[in-house]
């Protein structure tokens, strides 16, 4: 197998993508797949598909597509998917509680463990069947976990960052427009919703047939 190090970016985004379409076929009963079939339900072209696939060795056989038994196998270890990844979640607002709600629960190896806020009448309750903490307390809790999903007021998001990486944290990802500052060996996702929208309409208007 590659190195993990030296698959590009772009292509270590684009496995979830291949991981979920193929748990989907392997839980409908489908055996194979085939490169065209894995380009229209990921809308990534085939010629990207067998790049990417490279990376990892002879994944496929020419005439008779990829095995999805084998290939969800090989992503599985891959993606680590056999390994749970504890999030933290820091701020339950309305993004925060949806967040909550939803627990990525279409992803196994993905769970918030818990999560922070300010407001003394959440502090001690629930959301989801997930336990909220004080932010004051926070320290005491992160022990154990590696990521963070970031949904607090922007004004407040680098003291919280710094908290965090201060406590082992390795990944945040942060929905705050805050563009905040970390570490090297810290990465961070800014997802900006009013920014993603303002480009799907842009190219609503200017791509239209693409």
């Amino acid at each position: 197998m590659a190195s993990q190090n030296k698959i590009p970016q772009a292509t270590a985004k684009r496995l979830p993508l291949y991981y979920r379409f193929l748990n989907n076929l392997h839980l409908q009963g489908k055996s194979r797949v085939s490169s065209k079939e894995l380009s229209e339900a990921v809308k990534v072209d085939s010629a990207t598909i067998r790049r990417d696939f490279s990376y990892f060795g002879a994944l496929g056989k020419k005439g008779y597509g990829y095995n999805v038994e084998y290939l969800l196998g090989f992503f599985r270890k891959t993606l680590d998917q056999d390994e749970t990844t504890k999030v933290a979640l820091i701020g339950v607002g309305n993004l925060g509680t949806a967040f909550l709600h939803y627990n990525f629960t279409k992803n196994n190896n993905t769970k918030i463990e818990m999560a922070f806020d300010l407001d003394p009448n959440k502090i001690g309750t629930e959301a989801g069947g997930v336990k909220i903490y004080s932010i004051d307390e926070m320290e005491d809790h992160l022990t154990d976990v590696q990521a963070a999903i970031l949904t607090v007021p922007g004004a407040v998001a680098q003291n919280i960052a710094e908290r965090l990486v201060a406590s082992g944290i390795t990944g945040i990802l942060n929905f705050t427009p805050a563009r905040i500052t970390v570490p090297d060996n810290v990465r961070v996702h800014h997802i900006d919703l009013s920014v993603e929208l303002q480009s799907l309409i842009y190219f609503m208007k200017h791509y239209p047939n693409d």
